[in-house]
């Protein structure tokens, strides 16, 4: 049988396309999706659109485009980079809200189930109240806690995430019991800061670099940071200065989508090595208060296996989980 040569033509084009859709000479992806798996506004948010950025600047030839896929922690876009199966086109930013949200949820997607890629940062929490507030200092904050812990209503992301842990350990501390924190939870920073500038919540909690600028302009006031002293680019007391001994630190990273081939995993890999050690990202890092805790490939997996069993034992003791 004839084929013509137009056929031929479309078939091969066909054949390279399906073989080849946005890759690049090294087999990488040449148009990059970042997930941000939250509403935007929030640490994942806002993580994604830096490493956007800084991906930008070391690879200006390479399309990148963040999205939103909020709800559950995070968990709804797990499941759906978990359908993406060999898609080397596509990174996910996570972390330990994440973690803590799949067994919240009960996840029927587990991290388990995708690829880890790398940790990117570490950061702080910081405790807010609105400028309007009465509490003046995080012991003007228990007082009040411990008289009715119902009154006091908390603003922070996903439920069982760090905001929530956060609260629950600070509760603990303080001699109250974990349950009976009224915890408001949110799918993304940008919602809990319009409760708290609208003071419908007593307090905030969120990563330092989510509130660190309204703090600065004055429309909330820091009673506290979840870091073991103070940090040189915020005028804050610690938590411990307070008087309860919590410390906490959440961490940030990208994974990718199941089934990746070697040649899938070293691409992805390298580039976020490559934004990691950009000017650009280095910057960011710095501007955002975040702590640099890169790490890639078998250390950064057993990392992740590691975190899912210590966070299943936090929650639990807070009896978020059964």
């Amino acid at each position: 049988m004839k084929i013509s040569r137009l056929a031929l033509l479309a078939a091969v084009v066909a054949s390279l396309t399906a073989c080849g859709a946005g890759t690049d000479s090294a087999g990488g992806a040449s148009a990059l999706r970042i997930m941000a798996p939250a509403a935007p506004g929030g640490g994942w948010d806002q993580t994604s659109r830096t490493a956007e950025q800084a991906i930008k600047s070391v690879d200006p030839a390479r399309k990148v485009e963040v999205f939103n896929v909020p709800g559950a922690g995070g968990t709804i876009g797990l499941a759906q980079l978990a359908q993406e199966k060999g898609d080397a086109g596509t990174l996910m930013t996570m972390g330990l809200v994440m973690v803590g949200a799949v067994e919240q949820n009960k996840s029927a997607v587990t991290l388990a189930e995708v690829t880890p890629i790398a940790r990117l940062t570490e950061e702080y929490e910081i405790v807010v109240v609105p400028a309007e507030s009465p509490f003046q200092s995080l012991g003007d904050l228990v007082t009040a806690w411990k008289a009715d812990p119902a009154k006091v209503s908390v603003a922070g992301g996903s439920a069982g995430g760090t905001d929530h842990i956060l609260a629950g350990l600070m509760a603990k501390a303080a001699g109250i019991d974990p349950k009976q924190v009224n915890y408001i939870a949110h799918s993304g920073g940008g919602e809990a800061l319009n409760a708290l500038l609208g003071n419908k919540v007593s307090i905030g909690i969120s990563g330092i670099g989510e509130f660190a600028e309204h703090v600065k302009s004055g429309k909330l006031r820091s009673l506290g940071i979840s870091a073991p002293a103070r940090i040189p680019t915020l005028d804050s007391p610690t938590i411990k200065e307070g008087g309860l001994d919590v410390e906490l630190a959440n961490w940030r990273g990208f994974v990718a989508a199941p089934g990746l081939d070697e040649a899938g995993v070293k691409s992805l890999t390298d580039l976020v090595t490559k934004m990691h050690d950009g000017q650009a990202w280095k910057d960011a890092v710095a501007k955002n208060g975040w702590i640099d805790s890169f790490q890639t490939g078998r250390p950064f997996a057993d990392f992740l296996t590691a975190e899912q069993a210590r966070v299943k034992g936090i929650i639990a003791e807070m009896g978020l989980v059964s």
